[in-house]
């Protein structure tokens, strides 16, 4: 059976800060996203983790485009990398919550850093867009990881990673075949955990249908993890505030019109909806 999550689930699903908090209280996350070409991905990824409350984000990217962001971003700790150099499993190893993949393109050296970075990972992790096609034909990966990983597939990167149709039937079996949580991206995603639990989101529109909107989701669901939420309730509610997000603008703006970055700034205003 496939719980619905409608508004009325989302409604107070996040609790308020106390008072007596400091940046350390919500969450070190790491992004290791972006390639040249790609450095929307990494802006969305990080921005988004940020926007939905992480104390501190730190977005590791390849040094040919460490200085576009470097100036692009100003609350993010921007670090550039070297892909032989070992310092990034060890960034991976302080973290708590961490993204693979956003923009990471498909140089060879990107399937060998997905595959490091899962192997050694001390924290939840999120693998999205060419992560996910660097485990293509790798899938023993997913199964040895000794923490809890989340898939974020669209419908082509699914049937490339699963060999199977991009149906939530199919998205099921594969979480419970490999012990990752898998929310297929579509009309109404579904959220499907490897203990069997489906989830459908009740909201969400064709206007986010641009590239960069799977990047703010994953970012979200980062900052969600890193915020130390239970994985599978990390995943559906910032798949909820994502596609809220989502609605806010287009009612505002039209589905033709709106794009990724009016998203981030409505994520606030999403967020406020789900705070107690």
């Amino acid at each position: 059976m496939t719980i619905e999550l409608d508004h009325s689930w989302y409604r107070g699903r996040l609790p308020r800060r106390n008072h007596n908090t400091n940046k350390n209280d919500y969450g070190r996350v790491l992004a290791v996203c972006g390639a040249e070409g790609y450095t929307g991905a990494a802006w969305f990824a990080a921005q988004a983790a940020v926007r939905t409350g992480s104390g501190i984000v730190t977005l590791c990217v390849p040094a040919a485009i460490y200085p576009i962001l470097a100036v692009k971003l100003n609350e993010p700790v921007v670090v550039p990398y070297d892909p032989d150099a070992p310092e990034l499993t060890s960034r991976a190893g302080r973290a708590d919550a961490l993204l693979i993949g956003c923009g990471l393109g498909q140089a060879p050296y990107a399937k060998l850093l997905t595959h490091t970075l899962l192997r050694h990972a001390a924290c939840p992790t999120v693998i999205d867009a060419d992560g996910i096609n660097a485990l293509a034909g790798h899938i023993d990966i997913l199964k040895d990881a000794s923490q809890p990983v989340v898939l974020t597939p669209h419908a082509g990167e699914f049937a490339r990673l699963s060999g199977m149709e991009p149906t939530p039937e199919a998205a099921a079996a594969f979480a419970k075949e490999t012990g990752a949580i898998v929310l297929l991206k579509g009309w109404h995603s579904t959220v499907h955990t490897p203990d069997g639990r489906s989830f459908r989101i009740l909201a969400g529109n064709p206007g986010m249908a641009k590239g960069g909107s799977g990047d703010v989701l994953a970012g979200c669901i980062l900052s969600l993890l890193g915020q130390g939420l239970p994985p599978a309730e990390a995943v559906c509610t910032a798949a909820y505030l994502h596609s809220r997000a989502g609605d806010l603008c287009a009612a505002e703006l039209g589905e033709y019109g709106m794009t990724p970055t009016d998203l981030l700034e409505r994520l606030p205003s999403a967020l406020q909806e789900a705070v107690q």
